[in-house]
């Protein structure tokens, strides 16, 4: 009556964590928003539109103003030269961009490559569009692929690649090397890739995101997909991007339709007004989330955890084991949400097999006050003195 995949699939760990905090009222350093309300003109714009604009069925393929605007936008970032009428739609989140791609690229029997730690919608959907998950299991602190690696799951039958760059829940971003030997490995199997790249626009250290795409022959076999919503801060909106070949994206398009069909239109007007008209977010952004995580950093630091280093995306992750805590990740989540008032993610919720249970995964965008008092509140879970607060 139900189909396999879904008939005991648990809750999401970041409703379970975030359940916990709104019972115990615990700061949550679990999910990853944003305390920042993102920029006020595109929040405004969007407004406007709603009461301005139009509010019927936009084109199912998105507003022409929100896939030519999202074509500029990937040109001056990453020098990409997409067509907007026949690479780019519009889908409601890059969750549904997932889904349309796996329904329309995998057939049953298909391998798909992936690897852990993972967003933990890709195997569900991957097994529900039939395909045969093929685990690549990356290493912490590091997370870092090498040949053998890859040839260990790749074979004959490998139709698919899933890449999440910068990866969450690791913070790291993929090295150039790294994605020239996937690409490598994507040519040589005729595979095409799925390329999670929704924290494309939040790298730190004045680094610079390259899209698996611009590699050599991944033009014609990547599917690339973005998020507004990450882009702007602004979560809850559901806006993101699908952009690939048009012999792809007539499938892609095809899946998209019969999923959501379009995307509400005073929100992609706002959007397309923003990409054009935002230079100064998409520059300060990423320090502002810098310097949040560096003040997480040092607190927890100063009351004795060990970070992990955190090249892009909203977190960071503390090891346990290397903290002195002797207690398994999930185990140590729930007490700190339950008795101590602070939720954090066990990275093993990304993992589906031979997860480490030392490391929990925090999310920085959020304000001084917050992170200085979920410093606080770790401390006492990890039972040492309160940290002085910082300046």
């Amino acid at each position: 009556m139900v189909h396999p995949v879904y008939a005991d699939l648990p809750t999401t760990i970041f409703e379970v964590m975030s359940g916990l905090a709104r019972e115990h009222g615990a700061i949550n350093l679990g999910q990853g928003f944003p305390d920042e309300p993102g920029p006020l003109a595109v929040r405004q714009r969007a407004a406007s539109e709603s009461v301005e604009g139009y509010n019927q069925y936009p084109p199912m393929r998105g507003l022409p103003a929100l896939r030519e605007a999202a074509a500029r936008h990937y040109a001056r970032f990453q020098g990409l030269d997409l067509d907007a009428g026949t690479e780019v739609t519009v889908t409601s989140g890059a969750t549904e961009a997932l889904a349309a791609a796996f329904l329309s690229l995998i057939s049953p029997g298909d391998e798909v490559v992936l690897f852990q730690p993972l967003y933990d919608a890709y195997l569900p959907m991957v097994r529900r569009a039939g395909g045969i998950p093929k685990l690549a299991t990356l290493k912490p602190p590091h997370f870092r692929i090498d040949r053998a690696m890859l040839e260990a799951v790749f074979s004959p039958r490998t139709r698919m690649v899933v890449l999440n760059n910068p990866v969450n829940p690791a913070a790291t971003l993929w090295a150039d090397e790294d994605l020239a030997l996937l690409a490598e490995f994507c040519v040589a199997h005729d595979a095409v890739a799925v390329c999670d790249e929704v924290w494309e626009q939040i790298v730190f250290e004045g680094r610079t995101f390259k899209p698996l795409m611009a590699f050599p022959g991944m033009r014609e076999r990547t599917v690339k997909i973005g998020s507004a919503g990450k882009m702007f801060a602004l979560t809850g909106w559901k806006v993101g991007f699908l952009c690939a070949a048009p012999a792809l994206m007539k499938a892609l398009a095809g899946a998209h339709q019969f999923l959501t069909f379009t995307t509400p239109p005073n929100l992609q007007a706002a959007v397309a007004w923003g990409l054009d008209n935002s230079a100064d977010w998409f520059a300060a952004m990423p320090g502002d989330l810098q310097r949040s995580r560096d003040r997480l950093t040092a607190g927890l630091t100063d009351a004795g955890f060990k970070v992990l280093p955190a090249a892009g995306t909203y977190f960071l992750n503390v090891d346990l084991a290397a903290s002195g805590i002797d207690e398994p990740d999930h185990a140590f989540c729930l007490r700190a949400a339950k008795d101590h008032g602070v939720a954090a993610i066990p990275i093993s919720a990304f993992y589906e097999e031979d997860a480490p249970t030392h490391l929990i995964r925090l999310c920085f965008a959020k304000g001084d006050g917050t992170l200085d008092a979920g410093v606080e509140r770790l401390a006492r879970a990890r039972g040492q003195p309160n940290p002085s607060s910082r300046p």
